[in-house]
């Protein structure tokens, strides 16, 4: 049988106590068997379940956004990736942003035994990565007659202008009738792309640099299990700084990301350079994170280039650093594909050779597919986002598991994009399917006979 188009994860463990009060027409019953129907139990092993994964090259990450803060939306999104098998969820340094990704999983373990996925808060060094910024503009400013292509070209809907009223009347002068609302800001990410598109040149970036005390603290949490640090490839001064005072609380986490783009011929230096800052203290397993072109895996086929690129780059390199190696930036549904086009899509070979690693990575793991695994961001929010965007919400709030028949659309879209795996017939019998509706059809197949 053919192997699966995307990355498998997940395990059994013990659901959470219960959220789930009714279950009106079983409709959270039959989203519980198609996860259990679908998601891969993987085999006993040695390793923690995300390493293991890593090893195999089946990880699977959700970066729910460095910068996006929207709180409800986090939550719904890191339930929905929790059933689909996620190995890994990424979010913002900010305390009520943890918060709502702790209680999304809680809510799918009490829907569907699934392995709790790690826990990761992303950080910079410096006020280069574009993964932190916001836009910002005054709606006062704004012409009456702009056509708005900002709210438009928005993918997290984070852009919302109103024409202004005038005694519950909706000024109709368009001549003199102002604008007001603006950039939403636990919304904005950062992708950028409304700077060039307005046509007053009203939009500006605003960048920042996550408070080390603030994800000192985070990390001391129990529920918080790896950090991610950006850095911008120009330097090592900034993050050396920042490593350093984060001082103990790395000792709390299960992994160490670091993310950076394609610098070109400097690229491996700078990774052997920040390994080494990180060596003699770090305690944990670490990850190197490959970001290819930043915030736009949603735009379309030609987005994951950059990534699948960097992979090769690196392929072709001696003397790599030790770690795992994870795509992000641009990837989408059509990032496993160029991965197989490349032969980096879950090997330990290249064109039948063994990959050059460092004498220490043949000792400590000399098992282990050269790319980890994929980082979905955009594309993975985008696909359950209009999902979201549809529910009904009450003062601003909405549980998907409310709403049944949305979750089991939002978690069927997951699982297109997470993959397929093996899974348990009834007969006994082990089956690949490639996607989700193949194995809805089966499971239809199997009722009716």
């Amino acid at each position: 049988m053919p192997l699966p188009t995307a990355f498998a994860c997940c395990a059994s463990s013990p659901p959470a106590p219960s959220m789930i009060c009714s279950d009106p027409g079983g409709r959270l019953r039959s989203v519980k068997s198609l996860v259990r129907s679908t998601v891969k139990i993987p085999h006993p092993s040695h390793l923690p379940h995300p390493i293991e994964s890593l090893r195999r090259g089946n990880w699977v990450k959700i970066i729910c956004g460095a910068s996006f803060e929207d709180a409800v939306d986090v939550r719904n999104l890191s339930l929905v990736y929790t059933l689909a098998g996620v190995d890994c969820i990424d979010c913002a340094a900010d305390e009520p942003v943890v918060n709502a990704v702790k209680e999304g999983i809680d809510a799918a373990m009490s829907i569907a035994m699934v392995n709790r996925p790690w826990v990761m808060i992303s950080v910079n060094d410096d006020k280069e990565d574009l993964h932190f910024r916001k836009a910002e503009f005054d709606p006062v400013d704004c012409p009456s007659d702009c056509p708005r292509p900002c709210e438009k070209v928005c993918p997290a809907t984070a852009i919302l202008l109103q024409r202004v009223f005038e005694e519950g009347e909706l000024v109709q002068n368009t001549e003199w009738g102002k604008l007001q609302g603006g950039v939403i800001t636990e919304r904005c990410y950062g992708c950028g792309r409304c700077f060039p598109i307005c046509p007053y040149d009203k939009i500006r970036a605003i960048t920042y640099v996550r408070d080390p005390s603030t994800t000192t603290k985070l990390l001391q949490r129990s529920d918080v299990d790896a950090i991610e640090i950006h850095t911008s490839g120009r330097c090592t001064d900034l993050f050396s700084e920042l490593w350093n005072s984060l001082g103990d609380s790395l000792k709390n986490v299960k992994l160490v990301a670091v993310s950076l783009p394609n610098v070109g011929e400097s690229t491996l230096p700078l990774m052997n350079m920040i390994y080494a800052i990180m060596q003699p203290y770090i305690k944990c397993y670490n990850l190197w994170q490959l970001d290819g072109r930043p915030m736009s895996g949603d735009i379309g086929r030609g987005a994951t280039k950059e990534a699948v690129d960097f992979a090769v780059h690196l392929a072709a390199a001696r003397n790599k650093p030790h770690g795992f190696y994870q795509l992000a930036g641009g990837t989408n549904a059509f990032t496993i594909k160029s991965l197989k086009k490349q032969g980096l899509f879950q090997t330990m070979t290249i064109d039948g050779k063994s990959l050059e690693k460092s004498n220490e990575d043949k000792q400590a793991r000399p098992e282990q597919a050269y790319i980890g695994g994929i980082a979905y961001g955009g594309y993975a929010r985008k696909i359950v986002g209009k999902i979201l965007h549809k529910m009904p919400t009450l003062h601003g709030l909405a549980c998907i598991e409310d709403h049944p028949d949305y979750l089991m659309e939002a978690v069927k879209e997951a699982l297109t994009l997470i993959g397929m795996t093996e899974y348990a017939c009834q007969n006994g019998r082990m089956m690949w399917c490639a996607d989700v509706y193949g194995v809805l059809a089966y499971l239809e197949g199997s009722r009716e006979s």
